[in-house]
């Protein structure tokens, strides 16, 4: 499934059809490869016939005669019918090569002249079928193709069985499937014993709710809200035939159901249960009723709920094979899900009122008590609104907050037009409980339907800020927006407030402009404290503290104390966007490894408890990358993964989730998956005009294409990084840490002067924050330059040093870097072979203790491959503004404009100082003594 925004494993060589089943295909293709056989076996809708039928086009290619069969229920009672499907066409070939006996009785077999049968000719057929197949053998590979091996009439799968057994040696292999129920079951046991020994058994399970989801994309139904997905794939129970006839049922229906109605169980399906549900008794089938009807039924709730024999109802449908038999299980459990789904579909409305009326009474959770006071409620009723509100708002302290927004749909269906609070309020807040949970398109289809309703500026402004809220990273979609929550804002402080917030993140996301961000969250936080909404105050001062944290911004400390000052908003103390997480940032960036992954833990912990999808995949990276930066690749790698999965199945954060693991995974995993991850997040960035990811995901990239030994690749995707952030106005070198991949990799391009040229702009900004790290790594990056320079002793010394500080930080994967450049070193210099070698089991050693498998792999590569040369760069060989690094270039090029160093300074978002220095290179480059002669050479090459 090719899907917007979904980060997935590369693409490999297989029918874009079998989706979710990339692990079991390969595991059948390198079966047949190798040339055994394989069973595919499942219950029925599960997927075996798409699966059987990948293989066979892939793998029959490959074989001289494919022999295939497709058995049906219907015709399962005709003796020899598959046997003809899989010989008729090959009859005229292989008979001239049979005994005559096993001839006439196969030919009689399978063209039903005379009175051939297994009583009657019975060795004969056997051996014909065996002979068949192996004269078909003796030419070429001979692939054998059948499906529902259920449905095969007795005498073939007989004679197959019987050849199958006694075809080892020869060419023949079979490819086979066929039903079984149940996890597991072993009815597939007396086919697998009919196949040629050494066949591979594989079973077919459900699919997760992701995969539902690609399936339902591929098949054209990919527009559903992922609310009604995850509710295909709950009721579908994974299977891949049930969720299409779901996903096709809800796009032919005109409405889609509303909160607490059933999905629409198309008649396809509901005709594979209802036909044993018409062997219940009316009492028993009410009984299932009643129990569909339930969240979690049980004996004890069906006679709370007034049905007297539920024991002996149950014990009928169970007989049946309605109901699951669990002897010690004191719940009572639907076979499939489906089952209860057909069954209340089937329903008249006024049973289902029934048994929710029932349930209403009857059930102890008070939740459950409001979900169904409301289902067996028709028409407004505010008692019913208010109970279902409450209920809403004890599930969102328990932390369901996807239960609180479909309660509060209810509430507010029931709420009555002059209500207090009215009915588009109760909506709101069921659309921000949908944002909590992960359910956007719930939350944006909420807030558009109370868009085309109300009128009331503060409903209006609460909805355009959910519209907004929603689109994410993608905000430049939703420009339109803004003036129109401006306009219903009027110049009411406290609106106005929120609208300022959104357009404080407007101007990081669209314009990556971080001086304006800081300047509108500044401004949000002055109206929303006039407005006296703390909430929004808190969160526009958490905004301003993390800009002012990326850009190095000395004020950082003082906005992130005064957002942590009394009195908190709890729905702020814990959000991904509050003052704790703009703390964590600073304490990350500031070296400060274990308080920061002490307080991120702590609110992963609390958002997981509140059931915050989108602040657990924040937090989750959040963690990932603090782990990382300790040198836990391993737990790193497991903690990105599980974000990266988080936000695909709910939307949230793919891009980012995207890059962080891109970046734990050259660290700790695939090389090649980190590669099309940092790609995939580079082309969305740049898909949603989001600049400030954009140049995180060119970072993941040039790193990963740094451990996959391409220089050249990380040198132009770090470079657009570099210009990237001088444009933001990022100047804190902490917050992306990609100088010293920049310049390592511009050292093995034979281009030190452009790599010192960043240790040193990267080197002051780093130590007016005091990011000692930076500094280490800084440090090693410029024993490399030392060391392409030819001055070998100061290189490992400063080697070594850097080593020590990044141990002594906790910083684990870069020590074990610095430590396997000092090997590298030491490897060149002849006098010193027994040094390097002792250097390269203890960088071995530190790599594997950080679980760093690329790195180990770099570590084997240098001791069996040498290290090639950089490439050198010969001055005079080019034009002499050629010779200069990117920022001596862009000085220069503003120096040709006419610019003072102040005005240079504030362009590039560098010191006058720095300006001053770099001007000194520039000069000593080219050979010139003053800013006269730059304008003079670049009129002469003008002039050229």
């Amino acid at each position: 499934m090719t899907v917007r925004r979904d980060f997935q494993e590369s693409a490999r060589c297989h029918p874009d059809l079998v989706i979710g089943r990339e692990d079991l295909f390969a595991g059948a293709r390198d079966q047949l490869a190798s040339g055994g056989s394989v069973l595919l076996h499942g219950p029925a809708g599960i997927g075996k016939s798409t699966v059987l039928r990948a293989l066979a086009e892939e793998y029959g290619a490959t074989a001289r005669t494919v022999l295939r069969c497709s058995a049906t229920e219907s015709e399962s009672h005709l003796p020899f019918l598959a046997l003809a499907d899989l010989f008729g066409l090959v009859l005229d070939d292989v008979s001239p090569r049979l005994p005559v006996a096993q001839r006439t009785a196969l030919e009689s077999a399978l063209t039903g002249r005379g009175e051939s049968s297994l009583q009657r000719d019975g060795l004969a057929l056997r051996l014909a079928v065996l002979s068949a197949l192996r004269a078909l053998a003796a030419h070429g590979g001979v692939l054998v193709v059948a499906d529902d091996l259920q449905w095969l009439d007795p005498a073939s799968a007989e004679l197959l069985g019987f050849a199958a057994r006694r075809l080892e040696g020869t060419p023949v292999q079979l490819l086979c499937a066929v039903r079984t129920e149940g996890q597991e079951s072993q009815e597939y046991d007396r086919h697998l014993r009919s196949c040629p020994p050494g066949t591979l058994a594989v079973r077919l399970g459900p699919l997760s709710r992701t995969q539902v989801a690609q399936l339902l994309d591929h098949r054209g139904h990919g527009r559903l809200p992922r609310s009604t997905v995850r509710e295909i794939h709950r009721t579908s129970g994974g299977n891949p035939l049930f969720a299409l006839e779901l996903g096709r049922a809800l796009a032919d229906s005109p409405t889609p159901p509303r909160p607490g109605e059933p999905l629409p169980v198309p008649t396809s399906l509901r005709a594979l249960v209802l036909s044993r549900l018409d062997m219940l008794s009316v009492e028993a089938r009410r009984t299932l009723l009643v129990a569909s009807a339930g969240a979690r039924p049980s004996p004890a709730l069906l006679h709370a709920a007034g049905r007297e024999n539920a024991e002996a109802e149950c014990a009928q449908a169970a007989e049946l094979g309605l109901l699951a038999t669990e002897p010690e299980a004191p719940a009572v459990r639907f076979a499939h899900p489906l089952i209860s789904a057909a069954l209340y579909a089937e329903a008249p409305a006024h049973e289902r009122r029934a048994a929710h009326a029932a349930l209403s009474t009857a059930a102890s959770d008070p939740i459950e008590r409001a979900r169904h006071l409301a289902l067996a409620t028709t028409g407004t009723d505010p008692d019913v609104a208010a109970r279902l509100a409450e209920a809403a708002a004890l599930a969102r302290d328990r932390g369901a907050p996807s239960v609180a927004a479909h309660l509060g749909l209810l509430a507010a269906r029931h709420t009555p037009a002059d209500g207090t609070p009215g009915p588009e309020e109760r909506r709101l807040q069921a659309a921000e409980d949908a944002i909590t949970a992960g359910e956007i398109d719930l939350a944006r289809d909420i807030a558009r339907e109370v868009l085309s309703r109300s009128s009331v500026p503060a409903e209006r402004v609460r909805a355009w800020i959910i519209v907004i809220d929603t689109a994410g990273h993608t905000m430049a979609e939703v420009d339109a927006v803004f003036p129109q929550a401006l306009a219903d804002a009027g110049d009411d402080p406290r609106l106005l407030a929120l609208v300022h917030y959104q357009l404080a993140w407007r101007a990081l996301i669209v314009e990556g402009d971080f001086t304006e961000a800081r300047e509108a969250a500044a401004h949000a936080a002055e109206l929303a404290a006039r407005g006296k909404d703390r909430r929004t105050e808190l969160l526009s001062l958490a905004f301003q503290a993390q800009t002012e944290t990326l850009m190095g911004h000395p004020q950082a400390p003082r906005t992130i104390a005064r957002a942590l000052k009394e009195p908190q908003d709890p729905r702020v103390a814990w959000h991904h966007n509050g003052a704790a997480s703009a703390r964590f940032r600073w304490l990350v960036m500031s070296d400060q490894l274990t308080e920061a992954r002490a307080t991120v833990t702590a609110l992963l912990r609390e958002v997981r408890r509140r059931g915050s999808v989108e602040s657990e995949v924040h937090f989750l990276r959040g963690l990932a990358e603090t782990e990382l930066r300790a040198g836990h690749c391993g737990r790193a790698l497991d903690l990105a993964r599980e974000s990266l999965r988080l936000a695909r199945d709910s939307g949230i954060g793919e891009t980012a989730s995207g890059m962080l693991t891109s970046l734990a995974e050259a660290s700790g995993g695939d090389v090649e998956r980190a590669l099309a991850l940092a790609r995939e997040a580079v082309e969305h960035a740049e898909e949603d005009g989001d600049q400030m990811y954009l140049s995180r995901a060119l970072g993941a990239l040039g790193y990963a294409q740094l451990v996959a030994g391409d220089p050249a690749g990380t040198v132009r995707s770090l470079r657009r990084v570099r210009t990237l952030e001088l444009g933001l106005g990022i100047t804190d070198p902490a917050r992306g840490r990609w100088q010293g991949d920049l310049a390592e990799a511009l050292v093995r391009r034979g281009e030190p002067a452009e790599a010192q040229d960043v240790i040193d702009v990267s080197r002051e900004h780093a130590l007016r924050l005091g990011r000692e790290s930076v500094l280490a790594v800084l440090d090693r990056s410029e024993a490399l330059v030392r060391a392409a320079q030819g001055d070998l002793e100061a290189a490992v010394a400063q080697l070594t040093s850097a080593q020590d500080r990044l141990g002594k930080l906790g910083y684990g994967l870069e020590e074990a870097r610095a430590a396997f450049a000092l090997a590298r070193l030491r490897g060149k210099r002849p006098a010193q072979t027994s040094t390097a070698s002792s250097a390269y089991d203890e960088t071995t050693r530190m790599f594997r203790r950080c679980r760093a498998l690329p790195w180990l792999r770099q570590v084997d590569d240098s001791l069996t491959t040498p290290e090639p040369e950089p490439a050198r760069v010969v001055p005079g060989a080019l034009d002499a503004l050629d010779v200069l690094a990117a920022m001596e270039r862009q000085v220069a090029a503003l120096v040709m404009e006419g610019a003072t160093n102040r005005e240079i300074a504030a362009r590039l978002f560098i010191s006058v100082k720095t300006v001053e220095a770099t001007l000194t290179r520039v000069y000593r480059k080219l050979g010139i003594r003053s800013r006269v002669d730059i304008v003079r050479l670049a009129a002469a090459r003008r002039a050229k």
